[in-house]
C-alpha cells in the first residue's frame, strides 16, 4: 500500500487525470490531497466531481485549502469575494455552468467535509499551509491560519539543516511531528518545479496554478511523479499567470 500526497490542483483536470494515470493508482493506495482543488484553470467544478468519484473507489483524504473555502462560501451564499474573484474565482464560477442544483449541493457537501489537517499513525502531519503555535496544530487559536500561513515554510527554508532537533535553537513547533507535508506556497516561487524539502517539511505544491505541474509523492520512499506543466494542457488559457 502506498500513501501518496498530491499537491495543489487549481482546476487543472487534464493534469490531474494525467498524474493519476502516471501513478497507476491501485485500489489499496491511500491518497492525501493537500487542498486548493479550484481556482486557476477552467475545469474547477470538474476537478471536484472527479475527486468525489475517485473517493468512491479509493481511500482518499481531502485537506481544506484557502481557495476551497472561498468557493464553498460562494456556492452556499452566492456572494462573490472580490479577492477570490481575481485569483481564480472567475474561472471557477464559469466552470459551474451547466451543473444542476443537486450537483452543486454534492459539491458543497464535499467542501463541508474537508479536513483542516490530518495526522497519521507515524506522526506525519498533512495540512494545506502551516501553523504558528509552538504547541502544534491543535493549539492554533486562529483556524484559518492552517490554510493561509506561509511562515512555517519560510522558517523551514531559513533553518540550517545541520541543526540538531534537541538544539536550544530548533523551533518548538517542528518538534511535535516526524514529518510535515504542505501545499499552498508554490515551489516555483523558489525556481523549483519539483517537491522541496526543508528540515522535516515537504512542500508538494509545485505551481500548478501558474507555470508548474501537479505532483504526487510517495511519502514513504519520497519518489514522486508529475503531470506536464498545466499551462501546456490549457494552451488557450492564462490560469493565474499575469504575463
Amino acid at each position: 500500500m502506498r500513501t501518496i500526497a498530491i499537491g495543489d490542483i487549481h482546476g487543472g483536470l487534464k493534469a490531474l487525470v494525467q498524474l493519476l494515470n502516471k501513478l497507476e493508482i491501485k485500489d489499496e493506495d491511500h491518497l492525501i490531497f493537500m487542498g486548493d482543488y479550484v481556482d486557476g484553470w477552467s475545469e474547477a467544478a470538474q476537478v471536484v466531481q472527479c475527486l468525489i468519484d475517485l473517493s468512491e473507489k479509493i481511500d482518499c483524504i481531502f485537506i481544506r485549502g484557502n481557495h476551497d473555502v472561498w468557493c464553498q462560501q460562494w456556492l452556499k451564499t452566492g456572494k462573490v469575494d472580490q479577492t477570490w474573484y481575481v485569483h481564480g474565482g472567475k474561472e471557477t464560477m464559469a466552470s459551474y455552468q451547466g451543473f444542476t442544483d443537486e450537483e452543486k449541493q454534492a459539491h458543497i457537501s464535499f467542501f463541508d467535509n474537508l479536513k483542516m489537517y490530518h495526522l497519521d499513525e507515524q506522526n506525519r502531519l498533512f495540512l494545506h499551509a502551516g501553523f504558528t503555535s509552538m504547541h502544534g496544530v491543535e493549539k492554533e487559536v486562529h483556524p484559518p491560519t492552517l490554510y493561509f500561513d506561509r511562515t512555517l515554510w519560510e522558517m523551514a527554508l531559513a533553518i540550517d539543516n545541520n541543526l540538531e532537533v534537541d538544539s536550544y535553537f530548533y523551533p518548538n513547533r517542528l518538534k511535535h511531528y516526524h514529518e510535515i507535508y504542505i501545499g499552498h506556497t508554490p515551489t516555483t516561487n523558489f525556481k523549483c518545479d519539483t517537491p522541496m524539502n526543508a528540515v522535516n517539511i515537504w512542500n508538494v505544491d509545485t505551481g500548478a496554478a501558474f507555470k508548474g505541474r501537479i505532483s504526487g509523492m510517495d511519502i514513504d520512499t519520497k519518489d514522486f511523479l508529475q503531470s506536464d506543466p498545466v499551462y501546456a494542457l490549457y494552451p488557450n488559457e492564462k490560469g493565474r499567470n499575469k504575463d
